[in-house]
């Protein structure tokens, strides 16, 4: 009798198939909802384990499944806590949340194969769901786990007779979604589409170092997050990271706690002000992809003009420039963007004279830093500076700063009273250890104390010093703030007060960096130049898949079509173009099936074999008799001639109505069933 070894998977041999094959369900389930979870309300979250739970002890006791009353009653409650969570049944957060319920729910009443393909296409749409909050690389990969999953779970739902391994069915599933990755290429390459690939609100959770307020500490806080900001890619060498000011919130009005915007409802005389660009040298070229940052605005380099052939043009999206030179969106930024643009390192901008406007960056809350004003009041007194200009001043304090005993520091503590009051006074006369933005906002109030125009600029400087395929990637952690003060003759000039004290955070980009946590710690420590290298290796192939799937757009499809020849592409040649291949695989397609037309079941040619053997014999076998059948009547009709033959066909029997059956007999049984049959057939 032939032995048949098959794949071995946890419980194999202690329960039958649909016990397995419901465990392995389950799991699929799970492992669909997981990235739901969090999302998901605590209440959705306990329901969904606990019918998992109860789902597969039914399943391990073969216990009967519960009465539709109680699914009922369970449906009746999710609905009633899901209006409840969200004050609606319709959206997007109230419609992932009863799709997980009824795809949990439908697992209780899995009586007949109907149910399985329902409980299967919900999972399908399920796997959909997950990328309307994020389409990160992870994410798609665990779909195409759960994909492969259910397609294994709907190949063993097609396979009714006997216990097929799961290594047979899950190969089965990925054969078949081979054959269908070109049609899969075909559609992705080629259907018509209006913007990128998922015009929806990607990676919910994005994050920014930047705001339209700054406080003491806001930015440190940032060089926590080592996630990527932006990439850029330069048309020829890149520039030195001094001059990558990548410019967003410009703040110039002061509470004593809190810089904000000057909001253009509330400019007052600043209103007259007007950006005034004027440029030198030559432009740099540069492509941004702008990671999700949900707010509105562009960290563009420094300087960009609005002038329309050098802005940037983002399809779908209104850009505007405001007056102190910040680049704003008409709304904010949750998805990931790729656009081109061009700025001018080399720029002067605002007022070369003194306009009404100005006054707005010289107001000082009155009763805040008073010991900070005197020291500017002071300096003011000295002969050398008394009628000293903008530029004189500015390279007094700065002296001060290079000089006084400042510390560049990421964990300076807080500053001020228990209101936040004062907290210039105690950084720039007592502790003198700070951040960027410590710097900065010191600075701009101690040159508003000098009566010079100043104000606080956030965004990003510099970048990361190795290239990633052509890109510089700038992360949250060079979250930067910097000062500008206005000078009779150049208008507004960039200083940047941390490059007085820490001149490597600016010209090599050396942000400082917190200390690490226990195990990224720990495989730092075992190879600091290894983690660095998966690092990158892992954002180089992100990298790629933002570029090349998700911001596959409608300018790369005309792009693919002229490369093919097409001179002006059209709509109309995307359309005919996927019709003409599409229709191209389907008559491949159809002339495959003709030519394998005769290709017939592994088991019923096994039989046609089994059957003309027996006729040899002179044993009729009908085409629907059991092979224990024709073994009893081997048996009678041949005596002990014929046990051979009859111990071959009990062997068939339990090849495919045994514990242990198989989908596809080998090769073993037909040999041995020969031996025999032509042993019999020879005279005694």
């Amino acid at each position: 009798m032939t032995t048949l070894r098959l794949p071995r998977w946890p419980l194999a041999g202690r329960l039958p198939r649909d016990a397995r094959d419901v465990l392995f369900l389950l799991a699929v389930i799970g492992w669909t909802i997981l990235p739901h979870l969090a999302r998901l309300p605590v209440w959705c979250s306990l329901l969904v384990g606990g019918v998992l739970t109860a789902r597969a002890v039914l399943a391990v006791r073969a216990a009967p499944l519960p009465s539709r009353w109680l699914l009922a009653a369970l449906l009746a409650l999710a609905v009633g806590l899901t209006l409840n969570s969200y004050r609606t049944l319709l959206g997007k957060e109230a419609g992932v949340t009863l799709l997980v319920v009824l795809m949990t729910l439908k697992t209780l009443e899995l009586r007949a194969r109907r149910d399985a393909l329902v409980v299967f296409f919900l999972g399908f749409f399920l796997v959909l769901t997950n990328f309307l909050y994020s389409q990160s690389l992870p994410v798609a990969a665990a779909m195409v786990v759960a994909v492969w999953g259910l397609l294994t779970g709907l190949v063993l739902a097609h396979m009714p007779v006997g216990q097929p391994a799961l290594r047979e069915a899950g190969g089965l599933a990925a054969r078949a979604t081979l054959f269908g990755a070109p049609v899969m290429v075909l559609l992705f390459l080629l259907f018509p589409r209006m913007g990128p690939l998922w015009a929806l609100p990607q990676d919910a959770g994005g994050r920014t170092g930047l705001s339209g307020t700054l406080m003491l500490g806001g930015v440190a806080e940032v060089a926590n997050d080592d996630s990527v900001a932006f990439r850029v890619r330069f048309e020829g060498p890149p520039p030195p990271n001094e001059q990558l000011y990548w410019r967003g919130p410009v703040l110039s009005r002061f509470d004593g706690r809190e810089w904000h915007r000057l909001e253009r409802s509330s400019m007052g005389p600043a209103g007259l002000l007007r950006a005034d660009l004027r440029t030198r040298g030559q432009p740099l070229r540069y492509e941004m992809t702008l990671e999700p940052s949900r707010l509105p605005l562009l960290p563009l380099l420094e300087a960009t003009p609005a002038l329309a052939e050098h802005a940037p043009r983002i399809e779908g999206w209104r850009v505007f420039q405001r007056a102190d030179l910040e680049w704003l969106t008409d709304r904010p930024v949750t998805d990931r963007l790729r656009f081109e643009v061009q700025a001018w390192p080399h720029h002067e901008h605002g007022p070369q004279q003194a306009a009404l406007g100005l006054q707005d960056h010289l107001s000082l809350p009155p009763g805040y830093n008073p010991r900070t004003l005197e020291w500017a009041a002071a300096l003011r007194r000295q002969p050398r500076y008394a009628q000293a200009g903008a530029a004189e001043l500015t390279e007094a304090v700065l002296r001060h700063i290079r000089t006084g005993g400042f510390t560049y520091t990421l964990a300076p503590g807080l500053y001020g009273d228990e209101e936040g009051r004062h907290a210039i006074d105690e950084f720039w006369l007592d502790r003198q250890l700070g951040f960027c933005e410590h710097f900065a906002t010191a600075f701009v109030v101690v040159m508003r104390a000098l009566d010079v125009p100043a104000r606080v600029v956030t965004g990003y400087q510099g970048a990361d010093p190795l290239p990633q395929d052509g890109y510089l990637v700038v992360r949250q952690s060079h979250a930067h703030a910097w000062a500008e003060v206005w000078q009779a003759g150049r208008g507004w000039v960039r200083v940047d007060p941390t490059a007085a004290v820490a001149p490597d955070r600016v010209v090599r980009s050396q942000s400082l960096r917190p200390p690490p946590g226990l195990v990224a710690g720990a495989l730092a420590g075992m190879s600091p130049v290894l983690m660095e290298q998966w690092r990158a290796t892992y954002e180089r192939i992100n990298n790629r898949w933002n570029q090349w799937v998700l911001n596959y757009s409608r300018t790369q499809q005309f792009d693919l079509l002229k490369s093919l020849g097409f001179d002006t592409p059209r709509w109309e040649d995307l359309a005919l173009l996927m019709v003409g291949l599409g229709s191209g695989a389907a008559l491949l397609g159809a002339a495959w099936a003709l030519w394998d037309r005769q290709r017939r079941d592994p088991w019923e040619r096994l039989q046609a074999d089994m059957r003309q053997r027996l006729a040899g014999l002179g044993i009729a076998a009908g085409p629907f008799e059991a092979p224990r059948t024709l073994a009893a009547r081997v048996r009678a009709r041949l005596g002990a001639r014929g046990e051979p033959v009859a111990a071959q066909l009990d062997a068939l029997d339990a090849l495919r109505y045994g514990r242990n059956a198989v989908q596809r007999p080998d090769r073993g049984w037909q040999r041995a069933f020969a031996r025999a049959a032509a042993a019999a057939r020879r005279p005694g």
